[in-house]
């Protein structure tokens, strides 16, 4: 791990030195990107067909264990992501297609997308008509500039910015090699050829998917209310009845149209999707994601309830019309969500994985198999007395949805880093304690005063646990893995150490981390004094750090900060939970790291 850093160390050094290093390459050869002993990373062009479309080939080879940086986010340093850049007199160029990332972890710890191996990057070629004739010009030399940083899981090469050059003929393309890519991206946004399948096929299975969402128990005790009351609004004969329903189905065709809207908009104007993989690579998300299936499930075990609008359950003319009709064929859209969210996000992320034109489609088309039955049943009302009734097998079979979203919702804690994976499940549970005031402390003979004591309580209760438990979004201090060898060599430069020993299991522990280590001040004190931050996780009997407190320290549980100062006789230590001005004097006398 030293190695690798002193070498990223020198790559960041070389880096700021030279501004491009410049090696071009006659067409068919490859040139070498960067080398260090037995490690290389090397690079050739090929004219190819996209798909039938041409463009070039950038092929990456190399030793095995190489990865290159995906995303400037995750990246080392800023320019150390993959950049691939085509300069032409002759052509034009479409976006870069590069192929999806996988991960990996480096030595700190850290998650970061890496593209792995030997792996291929296309740059489609656009042809263009000549400046001074109405040809389009079909052979011309293409220059591709590529920058970047090549590391292994020992050892990171030297950062790379170099061009290579090839003679490209367009008339030839026919005896060009011929790709078809499954997944690629442009600009962090996927890009995927249509479906293996016809699109008849995938246009079906959007529809079923629709036509499924009608089946929730989330929808299907509201259905007949809501066609009876559509019905009923028409009783000026069946036009009128039929009519209103179309209405009715144009507010849940609404409601898809501004899902499909948001696809559009995050690919036209932001170049990305919303990749599911990507935000479960964010804590934030995931822990939030787990949340909302925890408070989901407590609503299809019946603690709290969804009521519905009064337009809707009542008789009185409220939200007549079709305007009525429209908002209320949007509410339904609405109310569908909680029973399946699973649904929809996976409707929706396959179909932001598609061609613009097909996502959007595929998007409505799920909205009119969902819209379908309110048109046949507006229109033949008859139909509602052999629907099977809502009883208690509809029920049961809500409350085992619910055990299925927490079961799904204790694997996503599950997943969290561990500073923050105790701080989530115990807010869940308070959370759902809060909900569960809220929803069953009260009825409809509960008098007011009471109901509002009771419910601002509940909000009370979650809103303090969210401030004692919820992790800070903020990274806050760096703390290195508890490593004797490590401290010891600290000590002996002289420099500050501080040992916060901590457990997942230690509620103490967690407001700790809450009201001291994650201050800003402490933050950055502890960066600009240059101390050793070092957790000594003692969650697990045989841990090293486990050891160490009860026999090098002396202490008989957790939580506990050590702390050592250069020049004082005898560490500081702080058992309590509320000692952060205390740590911030002491950073303060420390002198400012070179």
């Amino acid at each position: 791990m030293q190695r690798k850093i002193l070498l990223l160390l020198f790559s960041i050094l070389a880096w700021s030195s030279f501004n491009v290093c410049v090696a071009v390459s006659a067409e068919g050869e490859t040139i070498e990107l960067a080398r260090y002993e037995k490690e290389y990373s090397n690079v050739r062009l090929e004219p190819v067909l996209l798909a039938g479309k041409t463009a070039v080939a950038v092929i990456f080879e190399g030793t095995e264990d190489l990865h290159y940086y995906a995303k400037a986010e995750t990246a080392p340093a800023k320019g150390f992501e993959l950049k691939i850049q085509g300069d032409s007199n002759d052509f034009d160029f479409g976006k870069v297609l590069y192929p999806a990332w996988g991960t990996f972890t480096d030595p700190s710890g850290k998650t970061v997308e890496v593209y792995a191996g030997d792996f291929t990057i296309f740059l489609p070629i656009v042809a263009v008509e000549a400046p001074t004739k109405r040809t389009v010009i079909e052979q011309g030399d293409i220059n591709v500039r590529i920058s970047g940083l090549a590391c292994t899981s020992e050892v990171c090469l030297q950062p790379f910015e170099k061009s290579i050059s090839t003679n490209v003929d367009l008339g030839e393309s026919d005896s060009w090699r011929q790709v078809f890519p499954d997944s690629y991206e442009h600009n962090g946004g996927m890009v995927v050829e249509e479906p293996g399948y016809p699109i008849v096929v995938a246009l079906s299975l959007a529809f079923l998917a629709g036509l499924s969402l009608n089946i929730m128990p989330c929808v299907w005790p509201v259905l007949p209310i809501i066609v009876m009351r559509i019905v009923e609004q028409a009783r000026g004969g069946k036009g009128k009845s039929v009519a209103m329903g179309a209405a009715f189905c144009l507010g849940i065709l609404l409601f898809f149209a501004c899902l499909a809207g948001a696809n559009i908009i995050l690919q036209v104007f932001y170049g990305t999707v919303l990749q599911w993989g990507d935000q479960f690579r964010n804590p934030v998300f995931v822990g939030g994601m787990a949340i909302l299936l925890v408070v989901l499930a407590l609503f299809m075990f019946g603690v709290f309830a969804i009521t519905l609008p009064a337009a809707i359950t009542s008789r009185n003319e409220t939200g007549a019309g079709y305007s009525g009709a429209v908002g209320t064929g949007f509410l339904a859209a609405i109310l569908s969500t909680p029973c399946s969210f699973a649904i929809l996000a996976a409707a929706f992320a396959w179909a932001q994985a598609q061609r613009l034109s097909m996502g959007t489609l595929a998007i409505m088309v799920i909205g009119v198999g969902m819209a379908v039955p309110y048109a046949i049943l507006t229109s033949v009302p008859g139909l509602l007395s052999r629907l099977p009734k809502a009883g208690r097998w509809m029920e049961l079979f809500k409350q085992a949805m619910g055990f299925l979203l927490l079961a799904i919702a204790v694997k996503l804690i599950g997943a969290l880093p561990q500073t923050g994976r105790m701080g989530v499940l115990i807010f869940s549970v308070v959370l759902s304690f809060s909900i569960w005031m809220w929803g069953s402390w009260v009825s409809f003979n509960t008098r007011l005063v009471n109901k509002v004591i009771i419910r601002i309580v509940a909000v009370v209760f979650a809103v303090v646990a969210g401030f004692a438990f919820l992790p800070a979004q903020e990274e806050g201090i760096e703390w290195q893995n508890y490593d004797e060898t490590v401290i010891e060599s600290a000590l002996s430069e002289n420099r500050p150490v501080l040992i916060k020993f901590t457990a997942d299991w230690c509620l103490s522990c967690q407001v700790v981390e809450k009201r001291v280590y994650n201050r800003d001040d402490i933050v950055r004190l502890v960066k600009e004094k240059g101390v050793l931050a070092v957790k000594a996780d003692t969650t697990v009997k045989d841990y090293p750090a486990t050891f160490a407190l009860k026999d090098k320290y002396g202490e008989p549980g957790v939580p506990v900060t050590i702390f050592f100062v250069p020049g004082r006789g005898s560490e500081l230590r702080w058992r309590g939970m509320f000692f952060g001005d205390d740590l911030k004097v002491q950073l303060e006398k420390l002198d400012s790291a070179k």
